[in-house]
């Protein structure tokens, strides 16, 4: 069992940044692609980030594409999502993820069985 834990999250105005940090513990990090999603109330939690094992391999959603980044520190067991750019839009509870049966976890949420709690963030305009 791996235990997903987030945090960064917060209030910021429109055009700040955040960097959110997910810190996994219970089992070897490397080897475990994660995922960044998001959601909000009525909706769907949909996806925004991914990356491999090693970080060799990474994607967006295209709402982020260019503002969001997605990193890995392996030897301290944590992932990494920095916002910059931030839109009211962008506001969200947003969950890390984590996949321990392929290279990459990809963009379907199904992909990925840990879950962190959520971390909230709030962009105002």
């Amino acid at each position: 069992q791996v235990q997903l834990v987030e945090s960064g999250g917060g209030l910021v105005q429109a055009g700040g940044s955040l960097r959110l940090s997910c810190a996994a513990s219970g089992r070897t990090f490397s080897t475990i692609a994660m995922g960044w999603f998001r959601q909000v109330p009525g909706k769907e939690r949909e996806f925004v980030a991914a990356i491999s094992w090693s970080g060799g391999s990474r994607e967006y959603a295209d709402s982020v594409k260019g503002r969001f980044t997605v990193s890995r520190d392996n030897a301290k067991s944590t992932v990494y999502l920095q916002m910059n750019s931030l839109k009211p839009e962008d506001t969200a509870v947003y969950y890390c993820a984590g996949n321990p049966s392929a290279y990459y976890g990809g963009r379907s949420r199904t992909n990925y069985i840990y879950w962190g709690q959520g971390t909230q963030v709030t962009v105002s305009s």
